[in-house]
């Protein structure tokens, strides 16, 4: 009686796990909520992998409101970034291990023409773990500061 059960009991598990209050939307995989100090929040991608991160925002033409990536580097070091082949402004935040603000560069411009070694380096000034980037604008908006906590 139970080997004939099994499969019932297992189906059932598996109908009320699928359930929930909203099917994931595609662009949502591969994305992580990152939570303000006021406690609006943002949809991150999520880079991890060195080919992911080195890509980043490059040949893309927006930003969605409400939306940013998260840069997540394996421990701790001074990351410099750069914004070859970036279509568009960004507000690029440093975090440390505790996800506390060390650096901003607000309204980073982008860098589409010459040579990548033309373009700036920005930030790498404080030891960070972790990098947000943002439309421009959107530190301003938030009200975000050197200091500032973030959840994710």
């Amino acid at each position: 009686m139970l080997r004939i059960a099994l499969p019932f009991v297992a189906m059932a598990a598996l109908a009320t796990v699928s359930c929930g209050n909203r099917a994931a939307a595609p662009e949502d995989y591969g994305t992580r909520i990152v939570t303000l100090p006021n406690g609006k929040t943002i949809r991150c991608e999520v880079m991890i992998h060195p080919q992911d991160m080195m890509r980043g925002m490059m040949f893309r033409d927006s930003l969605p409101a409400g939306r940013g990536m998260l840069f997540i580097h394996g421990e701790p070091g001074n990351y410099t970034y750069w914004m070859y082949q970036v279509k568009i402004p960004l507000d690029i935040i440093w975090m440390d291990q505790h996800r506390r603000i060390v650096e901003i560069s607000a309204n980073t411009p982008p860098c589409e023409k010459g040579p990548a070694s033309s373009c700036p380096q920005y930030g790498g000034k404080e030891k960070a773990q972790f990098v947000l980037e943002l439309a421009a604008g959107a530190v301003k908006e938030y009200g975000l500061k050197v200091g500032d906590v973030l959840d994710f």
